[in-house]
């Protein structure tokens, strides 16, 4: 764990000193990102590394995808994010020494990421090995308003003491296909690429160069360009140079104590499937002018702008812990920084922080990510569930494959194809295609968004639902069954009626039914009749919901709770996670979970269950959920904070807040858990907050933990802004007025109509600026919960 190292600050992640054994870590954590373009926090000059990366989304290479054993409708081929050319580079020799932290003697080395400027910053003050003494500053930024561009600003001077004058050399360079490190045999980390990049142009000005590639399987054209600006002494000497993979700026000059060199680099990139290579070029170098005349100060004001608009409406203010207050901030940065210009392309599992995943988006997007873009931002939501549209053609083929109706969509993928070669996970977890639907319901109802429901949403609750019906079937007894399926938790498989499942289809199928009956036009061009309507709906009236009635709890799946119990006292702490030291078959047979499957089914779908069952049920999953996903905490959160086990609220909340910047589960070099840093929005809007949607209100049932002393938060819901203000008696709700200053597309409110409101069980109506305070009434009594032997959650572990 790295939580140590860094700096308790509310708005900023600041490493003081630097530890060479942790650079992967904090290359995904110092990641800059706008949803477009994605560079790793790895050092100006490049070395050393754990993993070098800038990525675009959706920039893939396809390889293809061996089986030991095949079958049929096994996918054929994988998809992998791109390493695209190299643009972070700046390497500096100071009399023919170049900078490397690991010679000569480094006085003072610091990196901040800003979270209000969106800026990394590094200063490093070094001493080359013949003892000449530099300082150099560093910012670097990934651009919000121009989705195409990176900008660094870099700074060397000579210290006014330094005693001589030095010859600076400076080679800031745009390269490709650089060489990957090893992989390991983790099945979380990515595949190595070798040389994916074919090179189709190169040229270079004074003080730039620009290059094109391709890559060999999926034939997708990516450009990349630099343009300098060069502030320093009257002699300084500038020019530039490319190949086919190395484009290159040379600047060089002679600094005397005192003076400073400044080189402002701006970066530009571009990607598609179908634009020629003069397109390409012309696009790039589109963006990079754009650049140009925007300049490094407006580059650096129009960060500021965009963030301050987004902290308005998303930032969470915790009172009482100021470690949970930076990692919320941080959680949210990383967030916005993996879907804000995303813009109808994927949102990936790491975002665009690593290559853990191959670059692959899970179902885990819909279900953690997008939530948090509903509620802050919901224009990013709409363009996610715009990506998995453009994917329906791919979706409708695959069924077809597999000898269904409707679509089945990728439970990973970049592109929509199936990525997945472990059938028992990549084709039979079908509540992917429940998690779609229910995100599409989830964000018209929150936004009341009639002409994206019209556009978009019916034909994916269409197609989804089609799914069910042909996937499940009516028993003797008329119970609608879905058999055979892989839930969320991956310590099951293959199993009949998993109640998540059962529970998301059901959602899905009555979705389907009333979005029909609101659109009849759309249905009819689906050819959806009457007929197949009656036929969702009785399907989602005769779910099989296993219920184990001797145990008085749910069955996570049928016979679930009939399977022998993992032997967790004689598991030890280092063969966690059990993935990796244990064969799948022994996993599946037990009852031991990986991810909580039947409790996320209760926040999830709250009212299908009472609030004695969501208690049961709780305390029966806890004592056998290990927590080996990331996934986990922020779950568990929500349900410890209903059924009133508020301190393991907290506990898990921290833990998920804190998975990356503490590195939990020791791979965030391999780029940040996006899920995970989203379900910590989740644990505390809907763990401490209590929000729900229920038939169209939005309800809240707070409380807050010990630990907590005051939390505060908005929401946006149905063009309106809600803010709320919670204390350990009372919570306060304001409707705000809508805000006349410029906000980016999707974070602002238009609406000041009153909105009808519940708090625990009382119904009251807010107005514009007319807050009403509410009692808190006391939380429920509840028993003792257990975690398995040696799981209890890790921030308790720590401080027994």
């Amino acid at each position: 764990m790295i939580s140590n190292v860094f700096t308790v600050d509310p708005w900023s992640v600041h490493e003081p000193e630097l530890d060479v054994d942790l650079l992967g870590q904090t290359e995904s954590l110092f990641a800059l990102a706008n949803g477009h373009v994605g560079m790793r926090g790895n050092l100006d000059e490049g070395e050393p590394h754990r993993m070098p990366g800038t990525y675009l989304n959706s920039f893939f290479e396809s390889r293809p995808m061996p089986h030991a054993e095949g079958g049929f409708g096994f996918p054929e081929e994988n998809q992998t994010l791109v390493n695209v050319p190299n643009g972070k580079l700046i390497r500096l020799l100071v009399d023919d020494e170049p900078l490397d932290v690991r010679y000569g003697q480094v006085h003072d080395h610091q990196r901040t990421l800003d979270m209000r400027s969106g800026i990394l910053t590094r200063h490093v003050e070094w001493t080359s090995p013949n003892g000449q003494r530099v300082d150099v500053t560093s910012q670097r930024l990934v651009s919000f308003s121009q989705r195409a561009v990176a900008a660094i600003s870099y700074e060397v001077s000579i210290p006014d003491d330094a005693g001589s004058d030095a010859l600076l050399v400076v080679q800031s360079e745009l390269f490709a296909n650089e060489q990957m490190p090893e992989i390991t045999g983790d099945p979380r980390v990515a595949a190595a690429l070798t040389k994916p990049l074919a090179p189709e142009h190169n040229s270079h000005s004074t003080y730039g160069a620009r290059m094109t590639h391709q890559t060999k399987r999926s034939e997708l054209r990516v450009g990349a360009a630099m343009e300098h600006q060069v502030f320093g002494p009257d002699d300084v000497q500038v020019e530039s140079s490319c190949s086919k993979n190395v484009g290159r700026t040379t600047v060089i000059c002679r600094l005397k104590p005192g003076q400073s060199l400044r080189i402002v680099k701006y970066l530009a990139y571009g990607w598609s499937s179908t634009r020629s290579q003069p397109a390409i070029v012309d696009q790039v170098e589109a963006a990079l002018d754009a650049s140009l005349y925007t300049g490094w100060d407006g580059l650096v004001a129009a960060q500021r702008e965009y963030l301050d608009a987004f902290w308005a409406r998303a930032d969470i203010e915790i009172d009482g812990d100021p470690r949970l207050q930076q990692a919320i901030r941080f959680s949210l940065f990383h967030v916005l920084q993996a879907g804000a210009r995303a813009e109808k392309r994927a949102i990936g599992a790491k975002g665009l922080t690593g290559q853990g995943y191959d670059g692959h988006s899970f179902w885990d997007c819909e279900t953690f990510v997008l939530p948090v873009f509903v509620h802050t931002n919901p224009r990013v939501a709409a363009d996610a569930l715009r990506w998995r549209h453009s994917t329906l053609d791919i979706a409708t083929a695959h069924a077809a494959t597999l000898g269904l109706e409707g679509a089945a969509f990728a439970w990973r993928t970049i592109r929509g194809e199936e990525c997945s070669g472990y059938w028992p996970a990549g084709t039979a977890a079908f509540h992917v295609n429940a998690d779609i639907a229910d995100a599409v319901l989830r964000y018209v109802s929150a936004t009341a968004d009639t002409d994206f429901e019209r556009e978009i949403g019916v034909d994916l609750l269409v197609a989804t639902a089609r799914l069910w019906r042909s996937l499940g079937h009516h028993d003797s007894a008329s119970n609608f069954r879905i058999d055979g399926v892989t839930g969320p938790d991956e310590y099951s498989s293959v199993a009949d009626n998993n109640v998540y499942t059962n529970l998301m289809a059901q959602r899905n199928l009555r979705g389907a039914a009333d979005v029909c009956v609101r659109h009849p036009r759309e249905a009819e061009r689906l050819g959806v009749h009457s007929e197949e309507i009656a036929s969702w709906r009785a399907a989602a009236s005769a779910m099989v919901i296993p219920y184990d009635e001797k145990l008085g709890v749910h069955q996570q799946a049928e016979g679930f709770t009939s399977h022998a119990f993992w032997n967790f006292e004689d598991t030890p702490e280092e063969n966690y996670p059990l993935l990796l030291n244990y064969p799948y078959f022994d996993l599946y047979r037990k009852q031991v979970v990986k991810q909580p499957d039947l409790v996320l089914a209760m926040v999830q779908c709250p009212d299908a269950f009472t609030p004695e069952q969501k208690a049961a049920n709780f305390a029966y999953y806890e004592r056998i959920t290990v927590r080996d996903s990331s996934l986990s905490p922020g779950t568990l959160a929500v349900m410890a904070a209903e059924t009133g086990h508020l301190d393991l609220a907290y506990d898990y909340l921290c833990e998920s807040v804190q998975m990356d910047l503490a590195d939990l589960e020791n791979n965030v070099r391999d780029g940040i858990h996006l899920a995970a840093t989203a379900s910590s929005w989740t644990a505390i809007i809907q763990g401490l907050g209590g929000m729900r949607s229920h038939n169209g209100t939005l309800t809240f049932a707070p409380r807050l933990p010990s630990a907590v002393s005051g939390l505060r938060f908005r929401v946006l819901w149905r063009e309106r802004s809600l803010h709320v203000e919670i204390g350990h008696g009372q919570a306060t709700y304001t409707l705000e007025a809508p805000t006349t200053g410029h906000a980016p597309a999707g974070m602002s409110a238009t609406s000041s109509e009153p909105v009808d409101l519940r708090h625990h069980d009382e119904d009251f109506t807010l107005h514009v600026d007319e807050p009403v305070t509410l009692d808190l009434p006391h939380a429920p009594a509840t028993g003792v919960v257990e975690q398995p032997a040696g799981r209890a959650p890790l921030f308790r572990r720590m401080h027994q």
